[in-house]
């Protein structure tokens, strides 16, 4: 499984994303709804008239009648208006929801990684730890050592087989985890093949600051429900109007049919929709000091991955000057000072604890570094499979 795979896999069927994609297709339907015309309305009556009075004529009576509801001013084109931005702000937030979900398969993938190079490390020490044992047991049988050397020995291999086995189980969580953030299912083992992404130069805070704010998708998608919101205000004043009705009926006695056409009008005395615009514009406010809200996370989010990526950095350079190198040759020295009798094995397990210690320090850093890149580009908004700028 490689980190192109695995966001392939996701981008095709995680349930968030489909999830999305049905609530795209739904505020299509809602601009089809919104462009629909009002159906008009038929009644239809039949009975009879019976002779009662002199000259009054006995027979079938029948009455029909047809309404068409009129939309009239604004109410069409601001209903329709709202219904587009409801499918704007779906189409953003979709792109919100794939961001996130592409930045935690990236973000589980690497830290599966780091267990397995991890394990690794903590592997070759146990092999280190449990080789050098065996030498301490041949000179303690020869008698060139005491048994506690061998005592201290034996506990030094317990305490490597332990955190070896520690992070075997982290690595089984790791991978659990990256399963999860697929959203799709992985039949048999997963075997991870990748690699840590090339060292970058960032360009300058203030450039990054203004990058977010004018591209972000969460940013994009907070103002297009300022929009929606302005949309809603709109629509609900333009039902403050009447909208009338058009109604023609046909009556059918038995003697003389007539025949009436009018309009009928609701009249807005007692329900003027206050409460419905207010509501609207409360809408329009709240929104409104969403984006900013929104702003202040990213940006906020942004200055701290910029931060721990330059630490992560210098990190890196202060052991790729020569720590590794050090502790490798404090090893050596070590053992050869203990083969000849000048230090005692506590130099020695402390030397072996110092490069393991070391090793581990320097792929914390180069992981680090790496978690603080896939965190920089989620706030930035940086297509994770693309890796548009």
């Amino acid at each position: 499984m490689t980190l192109e795979r695995a966001l392939v896999l996701a981008d095709e069927n995680h349930p968030a994303l489909q999830a999305g994609t049905a609530q795209r297709q739904a505020a299509v339907a809602g601009i089809t709804t919104a462009r629909a015309y009002a159906n008009p309305e038929v009644s239809a009556l039949g009975g009879g008239q019976y002779y009662r009075v002199p000259e009054n004529v006995a027979g079938p009576v029948s009455w029909f009648a047809f309404s068409q509801p009129l939309e009239l001013g604004k109410l069409r084109p601001t209903r329709i208006q709202l219904a587009e931005r409801g499918r704007d702000s779906s189409d953003q937030a979709y792109e919100v929801t794939r961001l996130g979900v592409l930045s935690m398969v990236r973000r589980n993938f690497f830290a599966v990684l780091r267990k397995k190079a991890e394990l690794e490390i903590l592997s070759e020490n146990l092999q280190l730890v449990e080789e050098f044992r065996k030498r301490i047991r041949v000179r303690v049988e020869v008698g060139e050592a005491g048994r506690l050397e061998l005592i201290r020995a034996d506990s030094e291999v317990a305490t490597a087989r332990a955190a070896s086995n520690s992070s075997r189980l982290q690595q089984v969580v790791a991978l659990s985890q990256l399963r999860a953030a697929i959203g799709a299912s992985v039949e048999g083992d997963l075997a991870i093949s990748g690699q840590l992404d090339p060292a970058i130069v960032l360009p300058p805070l203030d450039e990054l600051r203004k990058e977010v704010a004018g591209r972000h998708p969460l940013l994009a998608l907070a103002k297009f429900e300022v929009r929606r919101a302005d949309a809603r205000v709109a629509y609900e004043v333009a039902q403050k109007r009447p909208q009338p009705a058009l109604r023609v009926e046909y009556d059918r006695p038995p003697d003389t049919p007539t025949y009436r056409a009018g309009i009928v009008v609701p009249l807005p005395l007692w329900n003027k929709r206050e409460g419905q615009i207010g509501e609207a514009v409360a809408q329009t406010r709240q929104a409104a000091a969403l984006v900013r809200g929104r702003e202040i996370e990213l940006l906020a989010a942004l200055e701290s991955a910029y931060g721990r990526y330059q630490l992560a950095t210098q990190q890196l350079a202060a052991y790729e000057e020569g720590l590794i190198r050090e502790a490798e040759e404090g090893l050596r020295a070590a053992e050869t000072a203990y083969r000849l009798g000048e230090r005692g094995i506590l130099e020695v397990l402390d030397a072996q604890r110092t490069l393991r210690t070391v090793r581990l320090d320097l792929l914390n850093a180069q992981y680090d570094r790496q978690a603080a890149l896939v965190d920089l580009d989620e706030a930035r908004g940086v297509d994770p499979r693309r890796g548009q700028q």
